[in-house]
């Protein structure tokens, strides 16, 4: 049930972050409502994954699959650009992330 709170902590702050682009400054109100909500639902499940699992994971987590899916969504809808820098990069936070679920005792704490 952690990673399904952290999942859905982590999609919330996507969606927020998404719409945060789009309220242009707060100047939107549906954009800007949809952040507000956003974050606060990704920060209520991030608080409930906090309770099983260590910060240090749990913020690799979020933070590495957060930016890959917002680089992600910034890309195929807002039509940024990535270049191959972006994308190594990128590249390097996902197999930290594996690293850490997979290899470190921290991850099972």
């Amino acid at each position: 049930m952690t990673y399904l709170y952290l999942g859905i902590a982590i999609l919330s702050e996507v969606v927020a972050t998404t719409f945060l682009k789009l309220s242009d400054g707060f100047s939107k109100p549906l954009p800007s409502l949809v952040t507000v909500a956003g974050y606060a639902v990704a920060f209520y499940f991030l608080s409930l994954t906090l309770r099983s699992l260590p910060t240090g994971v749990v913020y690799a987590v979020w933070s590495g699959v957060g930016v890959v899916l917002i680089a992600t969504i910034a890309w195929v809808f807002q039509s940024q650009k990535l270049d191959t820098a972006a994308l190594c990069g990128m590249g390097l936070i996902v197999s930290g992330v594996v690293v850490i679920n997979l290899f470190s005792s921290a991850s099972s704490q």
